[in-house]
């Protein structure tokens, strides 16, 4: 059955979150890629977008948010269940109804049960990204079963795109609220025994080599959301063994309602027997074995994962209910204090979910409604962490809970924000009482009594070349090591240029335009020009690269044009009109073939004409451009051509890259060097065709197939590095996989690759790797060796 507005999982992959939001595009990576999932669907986001256009509900939403102060929080809740109300009392229209029930229908035979409990998840199209995570800021319906009940509640979840605490969230991430559009998915139910949150990196530490896993009785929610205090396991990944282990009091569980839709909140005690509270929830053997689905996991995107997980109650097998990309992790470093913490005298223990040291006046918080109670520099104390305290916690030197997990939800934020916080206190809020004055340390989880622990004043201070003031990005930038080859970052939303620019790096060696267009732009260019709108592109465009170019200025930085698949760009408003549907999009109608064909030779030079704005309206001269997925080089011609009929013209001034993605590049690798500037090599692509090895291919993968350190990868990379030096040219990489396997990156530098493009996590940590590695090579050639 075709439908319009529906996407099962295995249709959908990490690329789609225009299409089916972050949580529905990671479900159907994971499916892809064979692991263990619940099955199910995604409601798409043009069915919210056609939802709020036919019912006439844009201008209304935007006029009632004009002018809100997002601070302050009784205005915020106020507006906000105004336009959810908005949204509840309005009509689907026939034909997006029609489409959910008939899911719902041939979900149900598939799953082989009338009627099936489902999960009800709302998947923003800005939420998971790499660079930001919108964790809890819409809504999740469990044990949900029957057509009215499921249609009700996905309604309640495109209402939840606008509750208090995603509407602060959105602002405060500098996403605008009219282009963020949220899908729902669908998934069958699983009634867990055992749930929780699994960290493959210690967002804690940052340690890169251990996990962090959360877990309680019952379903993930409870830990999820904060209102227990979970078993807290860290384990070291080599070799895999439990370094730390904190059996917590649970007292309270999630489970199904027997007697309605959702759930309920039970006590331990009273559904599984008091001696459950305090019994360790995982096995041993249980905890190795998730540990090893989350290594896989993490090893299948590339990138540490956050990762919700649950055990089945009749089976016992485990489930992966969703995977995003952990968006906290960050160097720490010591805290040095003017005085002895044996010293000092503690009040209240828990578990450091955010590291700092935070002082102030306590400020007990009972209820949500509260919250407008915390003022700048105060200690938020609460019994359970909640996502809807994100406006308060933005204004708090520090927060403490009695309840909740360094998993759940405002734990994550609160690492977001930068902001001390220590969760599962336990009595901290009734040791704790209204006015102290105390501080927080949640490096060591301890809450000291008084003002204490304030850092000493350096001599420094006193020069006129004194560093107070001076963040930890600059003071990182100005101590890094200094290494030959560039160390390059790669961006993918315009705004976030403004958290990483101090970050120890050369340039950007990949700038994505792709949530330019998703975030920015919203429309297929095509549609633009159709409309007489092309301008808006070219607007909205420059504008963005402007803003990164700007605060590189003089550093390059290379902008990669649009590199949408057929069935991503479908995604976009008009999208779906020319668009065509194609078997493999993957090795389709993308990157340079696009832009050279009759069909979108106008979309791009819309994106020509906005890079020659940058350049010559703002002097940009540090900005080049780099095209994807080239084949040829007649195609390479060809678009040059484009291009400088547009006035970007190839020169000393202005240098042209292109990705090394597909293995003809390799093969004539001197014929293209002298047609361009630069390479970036590509290496997920390059790897997947090269080795005709699926990258999506869950099999394949836990085979070891799909793996850039592969000797034929090693060989493409070698030979495209000579014959680029031979003319000349510079041979980047853009990836994970320098950071990831310390030999790659040795390997490359050997190689005598120019310069190495990494996400901005590890930007420091890759630096401080390639100095070693160059210093290795330097005293090994010292010793003969």
């Amino acid at each position: 059955m075709a439908f319009k507005y529906i996407k099962w999982f295995d249709e959908v992959d990490k690329e789609d979150i225009p299409l089916v939001g972050g949580k529905g595009a990671n479900l159907g990576e994971l499916t892809t890629k064979g692991v263990k999932v619940p099955p199910g669907f995604c409601v798409t986001a043009s069915a919210y977008s056609d939802f709020i256009e036919k019912a006439n509900l844009q201008d209304k939403i935007l006029d009632i948010l004009k002018d809100l102060d997002t601070e302050d929080t009784t205005e915020l809740e106020t507006k906000s269940a105004e336009v959810r109300m908005l949204i509840i009392q309005a009509e689907i229209p026939e034909d997006i109804k029609k489409d959910i029930i008939d899911a719902y229908e041939e979900f149900s035979k598939k799953v082989n049960v009338k009627d099936p409990e489902v999960a009800i998840r709302s998947s923003a199209t800005a939420e998971d990204l790499p660079d930001a995570s919108f964790a809890g800021q819409q809504d999740t319906y469990l044990h949900i079963n029957g057509t009215e009940e499921v249609i009700t509640h996905i309604k309640r979840c495109w209402a939840s795109l606008w509750t208090g605490r995603a509407i602060y969230y959105r602002q405060d991430q500098g996403f605008k609220h009219e282009e963020v559009a949220l899908s729902v998915v669908v998934q069958k139910m699983v009634n867990s025994k055992v749930a929780g949150v699994m960290f493959t990196a210690n967002p804690i530490t940052s340690a890169p080599d251990e996990i962090l896993i959360n877990a309680s009785w019952g379903l993930g929610e409870a830990v999820v959301s904060g209102m227990v205090t979970p078993d807290d396991f860290v384990l070291s990944k080599s070799p895999l063994s439990i370094i730390e282990r904190n059996v917590a009091e649970k007292n309270i569980m999630v489970i199904k309602n027997n007697d309605d839709v959702g759930t309920i909140e039970v006590h331990v005690s009273e559904f599984l027997g008091e001696e459950f509270v305090n019994k360790q929830c995982l096995t041993d053997i249980e905890v190795a074995d998730l540990a090893r689905n989350g290594m896989a996991i993490e090893n299948l995107y590339k990138s540490p994962q956050d990762i919700e997980w649950g055990l089945d109650s009749d089976t016992g097998e485990l489930y992966i209910l969703q995977s995003r990309p952990i968006t906290t992790l960050k160097e720490t470093k010591a805290q040095e204090t003017n005085v002895q913490v044996e010293e000092l005298k503690s009040l209240v223990r828990g578990l450091g979910a955010s590291p700092g040291i935070g002082s102030g006046k306590v400020k007990n918080i009972k209820d949500i409604s509260e919250i407008d109670r915390i003022e700048d520099g105060d200690i938020l104390v609460t019994v359970m962490t909640n996502p809807d305290m994100v406006p308060a916690m933005r204004k708090a030197a520090a927060v403490v809970t009695d309840e909740g997990g360094r998993t759940c939800h405002a734990a994550i934020v609160s690492r977001e924000l930068g902001i001390p916080c220590i969760v599962g206190a336990k009595n901290g809020s009734e040791i704790l009482t209204e006015g102290m004055e105390v501080t927080v340390d949640s490096t060591r989880g301890v809450v000291y009594e008084g003002i204490v622990m304030q850092q000493k004043e350096k001599s420094a201070e006193k020069s006129s070349e004194s560093t107070v003031g001076i963040s930890e990005d600059i003071i990182s930038q100005l101590t890094a090591p200094i290494t030959a080859t560039k160390l390059y970052m790669n961006l993918g939303e315009p705004s976030m240029i403004e958290k990483y620019k101090n970050l120890p790096f050369d340039g950007i060696g990949l700038m994505r335009t792709e949530l330019i267009f998703n975030n920015e732009i919203g429309a297929h260019p095509m549609y633009l020009l159709k409309t007489g709108q092309g301008d808006i592109l070219i607007e909205k465009m420059s504008q963005a690269i402007t803003k990164v170019a700007q605060e590189l200025y003089p550093r390059p930085l290379v902008v990669r044009l649009s590199d949408f698949r057929t069935n991503e760009f479908r995604g976009l408003k008009g999208g779906d009109e020319v668009e065509p549907i194609e078997a493999n999009p993957m090795i389709g109608w993308r990157g340079v073939s696009r832009y050279i064909s009759e069909e979108y030779e106008e979309g791009f030079r819309l994106e020509c004409k906005a890079i020659r704005k940058v350049r010559e309206e703002f002097g940009l001269s540090n900005v080049y451009v780099m095209l994807p997925f080239v084949r040829t080089t007649w195609e390479l011609i060809k678009v040059k051509e484009i291009m400088a009929s547009e006035g970007l013209v190839q020169s000393n001034d202005f240098k042209i890259w292109i990705m090394a993605e597909v293995p003809s590049v390799i093969f004539q690798a001197e014929e293209f060097a002298q047609l361009v500037d630069g390479f970036s090599i590509g290496s997920n692509d390059l790897t997947q065709l090269t080795l005709g090895a699926d990258r999506d291919s869950g099999i394949l993968n836990s085979m070891g197939y799909f793996d850039e350190r592969n000797p034929a990868i090693k060989t493409a990379i070698k030979m495209l590095i000579d014959a680029a030096h031979k003319y000349g040219k510079t041979v980047s990489i853009c990836g994970q996989g320098p950071s990831t396997y310390p030999e790659f990156a040795e390997f490359l530098v050997q190689a005598g690759i120019d310069s190495i493009s990494v996400n901005p996590d590890t930007v420091a940590y890759t630096r401080r790797l390639v100095a070693s590695v160059e210093q290795k090579i330097i005293l090994n050639k010292l010793r003969g060796l």
